[in-house]
């Protein structure tokens, strides 16, 4: 093996481990169970490993991955086969869950796509807007409004939930 190769393999271990929890957060918020998210992650740090990114510090690390969680997320749930499967295949069970599973992360969870991985980045991940929107190749007036309806719909399903 050569110094390169060994360098690169170091790198991808680094990397892993210190977003591996990160981006298996991410990919759970989009498929909501343990199989699908186990996968996309794996298919987040290949596609890392292959592309070889020299990334500018952690930061843009942590960018490019989310990014490319999002995005092969995204593709799973609209390709065909996946259309296909009976709902009951692919539902969310309690057991699939991140360790810490409560009633806010089942209403983040049921949020639209667009809300959930503003509201991700911006309150576990401690991005502020404008970091998010250049993230998301978005204005940051988008995201600001994406989090302000995120917190105005999970303040209802959560006040509901309460009266219920």
């Amino acid at each position: 093996m050569t110094q390169q190769n060994l360098d690169n393999q170091l790198d991808i271990e680094a990397i892993y481990a210190r977003n591996v929890d990160m981006v298996y957060r991410v990919c759970f918020s989009f498929l909501k169970n343990k199989a699908d998210t186990e996968d996309a992650v794996h298919d987040t740090f290949m596609r890392c490993m292959r592309a070889a990114p020299r990334f500018a510090n952690e930061a843009h690390e942590k960018g490019w991955l989310v990014v490319t969680a999002g995005n092969l997320c995204r593709n799973r749930l609209r390709h065909w086969w996946r259309k296909n499967t009976p709902l009951d295949e692919t539902a969310f069970s309690g057991n699939d869950g991140p360790p810490t599973h409560d009633d806010t992360l089942d209403a983040i969870l049921a949020l639209p796509d667009r809300y959930k991985v503003s509201l991700y980045l911006h309150y576990y991940e401690g991005w502020p807007a404008g970091d998010i929107a250049a993230l998301l190749r978005r204005p940051a007036s988008t995201v600001r409004n994406h989090l302000s309806e995120a917190r105005r719909l999970l303040k209802e399903r959560l006040t509901d939930d309460e009266h219920t």
